[in-house]
């Protein structure tokens, strides 16, 4: 893919000798539902996502998982930040929610850009102050929203514009931070309201306006 950088609007700020040492690097395909890293695994890159989204998840000792957060273009992973900078191993895993198009940035040229360059270590450290504060309101979310909420901020955010979200209830209930039987519960409530509807593997929102009510009810 020629021209990448064009192409990645949020990186516009770079300095033309840094622009013209990232050129040279390849975008890469990659499958959507690959696995880009378990825990335990070290940080070989820096990544810069130009299309698609990840999900990163942490997996407790009940077997319980949970979204930490999702990364979209523009956006990093605070754990391959983390990894690079400092070595850490990763805590959380990372899956390919589509099919995604990105330029892995060696380690050793991690480190030069972000030496010599104040445009490059900018976009790194804004983004991972912005990936904290999302960190901070999961936690919020997680301790003190209803589920009900958080099920149907999650089914808008991930809706299709045809209104479908494509995820089982297990899947689901790791993005929200409950168990798969409570979401399957409450997703019972409100098909029998006439809210949604499940089919197998996905989600059809037949009410959206009482959906977007639910999401922003105190």
């Amino acid at each position: 893919m020629a021209g990448w950088l064009d192409q990645a609007g949020f990186l516009h700020m770079l300095e033309p000798e840094v622009r013209a040492h990232l050129a040279s690097l390849r975008p890469q395909h990659v499958p959507e539902r690959t696995t880009l890293f378990r825990p335990g695994d070290r940080a070989e890159v820096f990544l810069i996502l130009l299309s698609g989204r990840i999900g990163v998840y942490m997996t407790g000792r009940n077997g319980r998982e949970l979204l930490l957060y999702s990364v979209c273009p523009g956006e990093t992973c605070v754990q391959t930040t983390l990894g690079v900078l400092g070595g850490a191993p990763y805590t959380g895993e990372a899956i390919a929610e589509t099919d995604l198009v990105a330029v892995m940035v060696p380690p050793q040229m991690f480190d030069d850009l972000l030496a010599t360059s104040a445009a490059f270590r900018g976009f790194v450290f804004r983004a991972f102050a912005s990936r904290l504060s999302e960190l901070m309101l999961l936690l919020e979310q997680v301790a003190f929203v209803k589920v009900e909420r958080r099920l149907a901020k999650s089914l808008l955010e991930r809706a299709r514009p045809e209104g479908i979200v494509v995820a089982t209830h297990q899947e689901l209930a790791a993005m929200i931070g409950s168990a798969r039987e409570v979401v399957s519960r409450r997703l019972e409530e409100l098909s029998a309201r006439g809210v949604v509807s499940s089919e197998r593997g996905q989600i059809r929102i037949l009410d959206p306006v009482q959906l977007r009510r639910m999401a922003s009810a105190d």
